[in-house]
């Protein structure tokens, strides 16, 4: 009774070792990838995309303050009652 593992063991192993057949490249392939090749490493020089000034509105900042500094202030307000330092 051997192990199922040990005999596909010689079979697994020479199809690791076979080297994979490659498919050819289409016209339209290769013409792309030439072109990616070239654009590596070049830095566009076409229009920046200029950054929001404000990401958070105004409004959304408001409330976001809002709600931590009141939840930081009636934290210590709770904890200064039961006497917890």
């Amino acid at each position: 009774s051997s192990c199922r593992c040990a005999r596909l063991r010689p079979f697994t192993s020479a199809l690791l070792r076979t080297p994979f057949a490659k498919m050819p490249q289409s016209r339209k392939t290769g013409l792309k990838s030439d072109a990616y090749e070239k654009k590596i490493g070049k830095v566009s020089s076409g229009s920046k995309k200029e950054k929001a000034p404000f990401t958070v509105g105004p409004a959304v900042l408001a409330l976001f303050l809002f709600v931590v500094v009141g939840s930081a202030i009636l934290q210590i307000i709770s904890s200064a009652q039961r006497g917890l330092p």
